[in-house]
């Protein structure tokens, strides 16, 4: 591995496994559960296994296939000492994931077509991951108001278009004595009823 290769990371020790195996395989793998349950959902087969069968066997296959995947990825990731975002170790760990459950399902030809679809499909997902990563970065900001320059604002800011808006200090006094106002109002108006 030559030097000049700025996917290896020189100098610095590989992260830990606790730092990040959260964004890196449990959410993954938790996101691959809840869509193979959707998946289960308007599956064909559910009329004559049951919704219910159905919906946690798509969950269960999909999770555990994304699981290894995912697990994988980040044992190569670790042994090539290499950036998160490398696809080559994406590439390797489908090709390895592939076999290995493919060799489980359907023998040595499961595991030679497995490992080509794994190792596609895995870093075609890494690569457009990779790609949306600052879109929905921009997009999450946009809606929660992770800004620095409005921490201030809290964690959600609403568009200036939305009825429901934060009010400073100001506008908190305004409105309490407007709400006094029509509560004096009311008072007056009840008893001017009480009198006639």
């Amino acid at each position: 591995m030559a030097s000049g290769d700025p996917k290896i990371l020189e100098g610095e020790p590989p992260s830990s496994s606790t730092d990040s195996w959260k964004e890196r395989i449990f959410i993954p793998t938790l996101l691959a559960g809840i869509v193979g349950g959707g998946v289960g959902l308007v599956s064909k087969h559910r009329n004559v296994h049951g919704l219910a069968k159905i919906c946690a066997t798509y969950a269960t296959n999909l999770a555990i296939v994304t699981g290894c995947y995912c697990g994988a990825r980040e044992f190569v990731r670790a042994a090539r000492k290499t950036e998160p975002n490398d696809l080559l170790s994406s590439a390797i760990a489908g090709f390895g994931t592939g076999a290995l459950l493919g060799r489980l399902q359907g023998g040595r030809p499961g595991a030679i077509r497995y490992s080509i679809i794994f190792a596609i499909a895995g870093t075609a997902a890494d690569f457009t991951a990779l790609k949306l990563e600052p879109a929905l970065r921009n997009y999450s900001e946009s809606i929660l108001g992770n800004d620095s320059t409005q921490k201030k604002d809290g964690w959600l800011k609403f568009p200036e278009w939305s009825p429901i808006q934060v009010l400073d200090e100001e506008a908190i006094a305004a409105k309490q004595a407007r709400e006094q106002q029509l509560y004096a109002q009311r008072a007056i108006g009840k008893l001017n009823k009480e009198e006639s």
